[in-house]
């Protein structure tokens, strides 16, 4: 999944002879906190709610303030993954794509991102999940999808979460089927502890729920 797939329909630019009040409305519209600004394709960085209140920028133009930008961007080619370490690290909500010749083509936003996420890890398909808990050293991948697959069933989507300091792993295993009392006892006779099963969907849903507040926490915009 790249990036070139995920700019958005909506998200507009704003011009450098906008003003911050042009900028905010549409933060506003679109509940974002950043807006690029754009002068025929040329990309000349994010402006936030943040520095428009700062610089007193609400009746100005934004040319007046050009060197505050936030100028990072991501370039049409690289990996979701990138983009999420970005978008993270540097608390942004919007993020801008240049092509190769640093044209803009368009923004991302952390609900594309979040959306994209859900899709890329199958999360709406039919079908149950395990959480089995183990000490790190103990987690194999190999061993794992063969116990399940010797069951006839598929993992479709495969999440770890360690808690930090810790030595301990919940392995969550989205599954293509949601008859796992054979999986179950396959991975019991291997000393793996199962511990949750979720195969009714409005438990799923709930899972599903508490996966996307923990990632947009993770995010923290």
């Amino acid at each position: 999944m790249l990036a070139e797939k995920l700019i958005s329909d909506v998200i507009p630019s704003v011009s450098s002879s906008e003003t911050g009040r042009k900028a905010l409305s549409h933060m506003d519209v679109y509940r974002v906190s950043h807006i690029p600004v754009v002068d025929e394709a040329k990309y000349l960085g994010l402006v936030s709610d943040k520095l428009i209140y700062d610089l007193n920028l609400v009746e100005a133009q934004l040319s007046t303030a050009i060197d505050k930008l936030n100028t990072t961007h991501a370039h049409s080619d690289q990996h979701i993954f990138e983009l999420a370490i970005v978008m993270y690290k540097l608390k942004i909500s919007v993020l801008p794509v240049l092509d190769e010749d640093h044209y803009y083509l368009g923004a991302i936003t952390l609900y594309d991102l979040a959306r994209r996420f859900a899709s890329l890890f199958s999360l709406q398909e039919v079908g149950g999940v395990l959480v089995i808990e183990m000490n790190v050293s103990d987690y194999s991948v190999a061993q794992i999808s063969q116990i399940v697959e010797s069951n006839d069933v598929k993992i479709l989507s495969f999440f770890i979460d360690r808690k930090p300091g810790s030595n301990v792993l919940d392995v969550i295993l989205k599954l293509d089927s949601d008859e796992l009392s054979g999986v179950v006892q396959a991975l019991m006779r291997y000393d793996y502890k199962v511990k949750a099963i979720y195969q009714d969907r409005s438990m799923l849903n709930d899972l599903y729920q508490d996966r996307f507040d923990q990632f947009m926490k993770f995010m923290n915009i």
